[in-house]
């Protein structure tokens, strides 16, 4: 899975499968942040799979569940000190996409000048560019 640029430091990608993580890190991202709170779906891997697959693959692992409601000051500010004490691009995810389209206003509050949201998240990634992905 390719993620979707955003800034020089930031990417998005719709809820990835624990193999993507060694193409994250061939693609020459450093961090993983997932924004999905544990539990949120039966069939999600999970922050702890997923750290553990992130450090399998030789990437930093953040995780910062943020709620369907959005995210709120904290989760920005964590976000926003992840990307920029990494050592190189971060790729975030959510699932459906409403939080990143809320991380996005926060980074544009932050002072981030170009950064996009993938609409719709994973369920339009399902729906629109590749079938294969399964929708959690």
């Amino acid at each position: 899975m390719k993620p979707t640029t955003v800034t020089a430091k930031l990417a998005v990608a719709p809820q990835p499968v624990l193999s993507d993580f060694q193409e994250f890190r061939r693609l020459g991202f450093t961090t993983i942040v997932n924004n999905r709170p544990d539990g949120e779906d039966p069939n999600q891997p999970g922050s702890a799979t997923e750290e553990q697959a992130a450090r399998a693959a030789g990437l930093g692992y953040v995780h910062i569940p943020v709620m369907s409601t959005g995210m709120n000051e904290d989760d920005a500010r964590l976000l926003k000190e992840t990307i920029e004490q990494a050592p190189g691009p971060v790729v975030a995810h959510c699932k459906s996409g409403v939080r990143s389209a809320k991380a996005v206003e926060f980074l544009k509050q932050a002072g981030f000048k170009k950064v996009k949201n993938m609409k719709g998240g994973i369920l339009a990634w399902s729906d629109k560019v590749d079938p294969k992905v399964p929708k959690y």
